[in-house]
């Protein structure tokens, strides 16, 4: 039996090569935007985020009756849901009776589901708020040996970033 050789692997067209570093993950989406535009293979790109923090805005008080409201809210929404669903296999106008019932009991558990849900933290968390992850600097990456032909375009395009 042959001992079959695996391809050798070009470890210099397989590295990832930063072409370009960006503080805002616009300016890089905007680059590989623009390489794309000019036939660039933008299967060998990745846009890396470096320097990770979570970021959490806070967007108000949070108190029984408005978790309640939210519960109220997102409860009729599941009941319309439920109510259009059952009402698609029923004839007559009993539809739209099954579809106000729908809203108004999933708004009623909703809001009961809401206010024991927040009473049941204890006053824990009295806020709400949002939360995304933001990078300090975003590098645009080619692989596959791809690099010099991306930083000709970016420089070319005055989007060369800090790299």
């Amino acid at each position: 039996m042959a001992n079959i050789e695996p391809n050798p692997v070009n470890p210099v067209s397989d590295a990832w090569n930063t072409v370009a570093s960006y503080s805002s993950y616009t300016e890089a989406q905007t680059a590989v935007d623009r390489l794309s535009d000019e036939r660039f293979p933008v299967e060998q790109i990745d846009i890396v985020g470096s320097d990770l923090r979570l970021v959490e805005h806070v967007t108000g008080r949070m108190t029984k009756g408005r978790a309640a409201a939210m519960g109220a809210a997102s409860g009729a929404w599941f009941g319309l849901f439920i109510g259009l669903l059952v009402g698609l296999f029923t004839t007559g106008g009993a539809w739209l009776g099954l579809i106000l019932g729908g809203i108004l009991i999933g708004a009623l558990w909703g809001a009961i589901f809401g206010f024991v849900g927040h009473a049941a933290t204890g006053g824990q968390r009295d806020f709400s708020s949002t939360r995304s992850l933001a990078a300090a600097r975003y590098d645009v990456i080619v692989r596959g040996g791809h690099a010099d032909h991306a930083r000709g375009i970016l420089q070319r395009e005055g989007l060369s970033g800090t790299a």
